[in-house]
C-alpha cells in the first residue's frame, strides 16, 4: 500500500532535478499529498496524488497524511497563533486543505493555528460554476510553475478552481488540452470554455472575455478573446490548438 504524506508548509517548490537551481516545475500548497519515491538526506522525489505529477522537493518534516475536512475559499487566508486576530504567523493560498480539531468562536484551529471561518468552506462543498471567484486572481504575478497567490502560471490557475471544486485536472496545458473532450467551435465560445494554444491556456470569462495568467505581462489579465488570439498570433507565432467546454 503506497504511504502518503501531507505537505504542511503553506507553499513548496516542486523541482525538475534535485538541485536548488533546477527547474521548478509545480509547486503544492498547504494540504496538498504526495507519496515518496526516492529519498536523500537532502532531497526526496515525490509524486502528487492529487495530479500525479512528479518532481524533487528539499526534504523537510512533512506531516504523515491527514484528512482533510475545510479548504480556503479565499484568495488568502491569515494563520493566526491566538482564536483572535493579533498575531499572524503565515497565510494559507486559495485552495488550501486543512483538518479542523477545534472550534471556537469565529475560528477554527488546526496544527498550524488558526483560522477565521469565513475564509473556509467543507471539504465537500462545490460551486455551481467552477471558476466562480477566478477574478480574485487578477493582478497576481506570473510564476512559471506558480500555484498560489504568491504566483501563478496559466495553467495552475484552471487547475486549482477545478481542484477545488473536486475536480480532477492535469496540471499542464498539453495534458489538459487532451483530457478536455468536448470541442467547441470559435464562434460559439461561452462563458467557462478553455482555450488552448501549444504551452498556454486561458478561460473565458464570456463571448468577448478571457483571463490568463500571461508570462509577456508578468501577472493574470483580463483581455479580450480576439484581441488575444491576434497578439499571441502576431508575438510567439502560435495559433489557438482547441476551444474546450467541461
Amino acid at each position: 500500500m503506497t504511504r502518503y504524506f501531507t505537505n504542511n508548509f503553506p507553499v513548496i517548490n516542486l523541482h525538475k532535478k534535485p538541485f536548488i537551481k533546477s527547474e521548478v516545475v509545480t509547486q503544492m500548497i498547504y494540504g496538498d499529498t504526495f507519496s515518496v519515491s526516492k529519498k536523500t538526506k537532502l532531497w526526496l522525489q515525490v509524486r502528487t496524488k492529487e495530479d500525479k505529477y512528479k518532481g524533487y522537493v528539499k526534504n523537510r518534516k512533512f506531516s504523515t497524511f491527514l484528512k482533510p475536512t475545510h479548504k480556503v475559499h479565499v484568495l488568502k487566508s491569515k494563520v493566526y497563533k491566538f482564536p483572535n486576530k493579533k498575531k499572524k504567523t503565515n497565510e494559507l493560498s486559495f485552495c488550501s486543505k486543512i483538518r479542523v480539531t477545534e472550534n471556537k468562536g469565529k475560528f477554527l484551529k488546526f496544527s498550524k493555528g488558526w483560522i477565521s471561518k469565513g475564509d473556509v468552506k467543507k471539504i465537500s462543498f462545490k460551486e455551481r460554476n467552477p471558476f466562480k471567484k477566478i477574478i480574485m486572481f487578477k493582478n497576481i504575478r506570473y510564476k512559471w510553475g506558480g500555484k498560489s497567490f504568491k504566483g501563478i502560471d496559466c495553467s495552475a490557475l484552471v487547475q486549482v478552481f477545478l481542484n477545488f471544486n473536486n475536480k480532477f485536472c492535469p496540471r499542464d496545458a498539453k495534458d489538459q488540452v487532451k483530457y478536455f473532450q468536448k470541442n467547441v467551435k470559435l464562434k460559439n465560445i461561452k462563458k467557462n470554455d478553455i482555450i488552448f494554444w501549444k504551452g498556454h491556456v486561458a478561460l473565458a470569462l464570456s463571448n468577448k472575455k478571457l483571463i490568463h495568467a500571461y508570462g509577456p505581462m508578468k501577472k493574470t489579465v483580463i483581455m479580450g478573446i480576439n484581441q488575444t488570439i491576434l497578439r499571441i498570433e502576431k508575438t510567439a507565432k502560435l495559433k489557438v490548438i482547441g476551444i474546450k467546454r467541461l
